[in-house]
């Protein structure tokens, strides 16, 4: 099976394509593609265990962290429990693998980076640093954002209710499952800068396209957050919408920055 070279219109070299059969994939074979994917894996799971080790040596440091926002809602006297004997011990090893995967961020995505490159033309690889130091930024502020604001504030609220009659005693593991879902959401929902960068870079979105949709966009960003909100009032609506919105404002400058600049003939024909 051939690797099928042409002459790049842009560049002037020469590159290879795509082999119908299946068999090429860039300048890589599938084989040497699945085997480059499965060193790769293995190393990221060997940096996560690593950070898992780290993190389990400051475990106790490390929950009272995760669990201030919530301690800080509970209602004075009250405090969260754990119902069978091996919860807590559980939880431990959760959240030791979780901030291994943290810790070990920067590796990750560098990791996913080399995995992706070999399939991305040579133009695009200069941008690895960008891709690695971009995302875990936004992920480590999304996380940020959850813990200090968006999770500090529906705990606030899940403890209004309590009453003389109601007496609001939360299990361990029900905090910290809606505490990761959260944090995987708002670390997701910071990616936009990074996916906008990329997506400017390639020339598939414009900062004028993007701006031209910025209505209907913030009527996509209030529907998600009233579907994600505890309460259905704007105040809370407003403020799980805010970031998304400042996030694709600023997801617009990076595409007018970054973005590539079109001939002034195509932009005329567009108006």
């Amino acid at each position: 099976m051939a690797l099928v070279p042409f002459r790049d219109p842009r560049t002037g070299g020469s590159r290879s394509v795509f082999d119908r059969e299946g068999g090429l994939l860039g300048n890589v074979s599938l084989l040497e593609l699945l085997d480059n994917t499965r060193k790769r894996i293995v190393r990221a799971l060997l940096a996560v265990a690593i950070g898992a080790l780290v993190a389990f040596m400051f475990i106790n440091q490390i929950m009272s962290f995760l669990l201030a926002p919530a301690r800080q809602a509970l209602p004075a006297g009250n405090r969260l429990i754990y119902t069978q004997p091996g919860e807590a011990f559980g939880l431990y090893i959760q959240v030791a693998l979780i901030m291994g995967v943290v810790f070990s961020l920067p590796f990750l995505m560098y990791q996913i980076w080399r995995v992706i490159s070999p399939i991305v033309g040579s133009s695009v690889k200069r941008f690895a640093v960008p891709f690695v130091l971009m995302s875990t930024v936004g992920f480590v502020v999304g996380a940020a954002f959850n813990h200090y604001i968006v999770f500090k504030y529906m705990m606030t609220f899940f403890a209004s209710f309590n009453t003389p009659d109601l007496v609001f005693m939360p299990k361990l593991e029900d905090v910290f499952d809606l505490y990761t879902k959260m944090l995987l959401g708002m670390g997701a929902v910071f990616q936009m800068p990074t996916v906008v960068f990329f997506l400017a870079k390639m020339g598939l979105v414009t900062a004028r396209f993007l701006w031209r949709s910025f209505r209907y966009a913030v009527l996509i960003i209030f529907v998600v957050a009233a579907v994600i909100t505890p309460t259905g009032d704007m105040v809370t609506q407003s403020i799980f919408a805010a970031p998304m919105i400042g996030l694709y404002l600023l997801s617009i400058v990076i595409a007018w920055v970054f973005g590539r600049k079109r001939p002034e003939r195509a932009l005329d024909a567009d108006e």
